[in-house]
């Protein structure tokens, strides 16, 4: 692990100030735009706006990449980043902060392109398990330490934007002093949707499902505590239980699914996160309640993802997991999109408690899924399946690609031992 550290230090910790700038822009817009007078339904395009802008730069920045390079692309991309991020106290508007998402998704998504594909490029066989691990570590704890920051004073009302903008600056330093920039990159094509569904109809339906529920997490939960009153502090404490339960529950949940059947630990993580979330929308409260059922479905949805990629890899040749995960990305993507739009309308039409009541029906639906998927096809056997590799929903191709390879391989000396 010190040896992992010693050669990505530079670069895990640019990739920790760019998280902390992220979730800092996007609990403090989920603030705001309510303070500024928007609806929960115009705070749902913006939220929605991050992934629309995420899916694009999946396809495109691969392209990018190879035409100029990866210091320029990050340089261009972290730019705009900071750009965006100055103006849009400058421009208080449901339209102008819709575009700012939109750009602001897809710079973060060729930030995460570019570091990924280098942090993948410097370990060996032997680390990259470790450098993964640390990876997706340093992504949830920036998140969760950029709760702390949006508590900060702000009486002129752009401190909190120049913050995460000088962040995102200063997180340029390590990496484009540090890295070589000269990884091998190519991008990979999606496996056909239909063809993806009939390989793993749990996979394509979960993932299109934790779209939803990913996107409610990161960027409605913000809109949520304002819309139910929650002080700032209290908002605050609320978003960082989501990532606390993810971090705290991803690796004891993929201990198991190596251990037992997937589709069983897909249902119980569901249906207990489904659970909590019915139970703090009949209950609304109180804030107790809200934040154990934050940590309860964090610790659940999160885990689901890596869960599902790795139960869907289990049907699949190695040489076709590269083109699957690309096909997973997108229909996760798709569901990332809609999920905002749909909890803003739920918001709106119900009030606060449509949150919580649009997570529950999510999970609980895959929980559904899931068992009627159980009574279709038997569990491959356990020496056909790989290990469990832990994931974060914000990681991109280039990630997800490295962890099945690490998974893939770590399988194999098991098989042979």
């Amino acid at each position: 692990m010190l040896n992992v550290l010693r050669q990505s230090w530079a670069l895990l910790l640019g990739m920790g100030l760019l998280m902390v700038g992220n979730g800092l822009q996007g609990s403090l817009l989920g603030v705001r735009g309510p303070a500024a007078g928007f609806s929960a339904l115009e705070m749902s395009m913006v939220m929605s706006a991050y992934f629309v802008g995420f899916l694009f730069a999946s396809r495109m920045v691969p392209e990018m990449l190879r035409r100029v390079g990866h210091v320029r692309v990050f340089a261009a991309l972290g730019s705009f980043v900071s750009a965006v991020l100055i103006l849009f106290p400058a421009f208080q508007d449901p339209i102008a902060w819709t575009f700012g998402r939109m750009v602001i998704g897809f710079s973060f998504c060729g930030l995460y392109v570019t570091a990924e594909s280098w942090l993948n490029n410097s370990a060996t066989n032997e680390t990259r398990g470790k450098a993964l691990s640390l990876y997706m570590i340093v992504q949830m704890v920036g998140i969760i330490a950029a709760q702390a920051l949006l508590v900060i004073p702000d009486p002129s009302g752009f401190l909190l934007f120049v913050i995460p903008s000088v962040l995102v600056s200063i997180a340029f330093a390590p990496i484009l002093l540090s890295v070589s920039p000269t990884p091998a990159f190519a991008s990979t094509k999606p496996m056909d949707l239909r063809a993806l569904y009939r390989t793993s109809p749990l996979g394509c339906v979960g993932l299109f499902l934790l779209g939803g529920v990913f996107a409610a997490q990161f960027g409605m939960s913000a809109v949520y505590g304002s819309a139910a009153g929650l002080s700032l502090q209290q908002i605050s404490i609320f978003v960082a239980s989501f990532y606390v339960g993810a971090l705290v529950l991803q690796y004891p949940l993929g201990w198991l699914s190596d251990r037992m059947d997937r589709r069983r630990l897909v249902t119980g993580c569901a249906a207990l996160g489904g659970s909590a979330a019915l139970l703090a929308a009949l209950t609304g409260g109180p804030f107790n309640l809200l934040l154990a059922a934050a940590f309860v479905i964090g610790g659940c949805s999160n885990p689901l993802y890596s869960l599902l990629i790795a139960y869907t890899n289990d049907f699949l040749d190695h040489e076709d997991m590269a083109s699957a995960s690309a096909g997973l990305l997108f229909i996760n993507g798709v569901g990332a999109i809609a999920g905002p739009l749909i909890i803003g309308w739920a918001m709106q039409t119900v009030g606060p408690q449509g949150y919580f009541l649009l997570i529950a029906a999510l999970l609980l639906a895959m929980t559904g899924y899931a068992l009627y998927r159980m009574t279709q096809r038997r569990a491959p056997a356990s020496q056909d399946t790989g290990a469990f590799a832990a994931l974060t929903p914000a990681a991109t191709a280039v990630a997800v690609e490295a962890v099945q390879e690490y998974a893939h391989d770590k399988a194999e000396q098991e098989r042979e031992e």
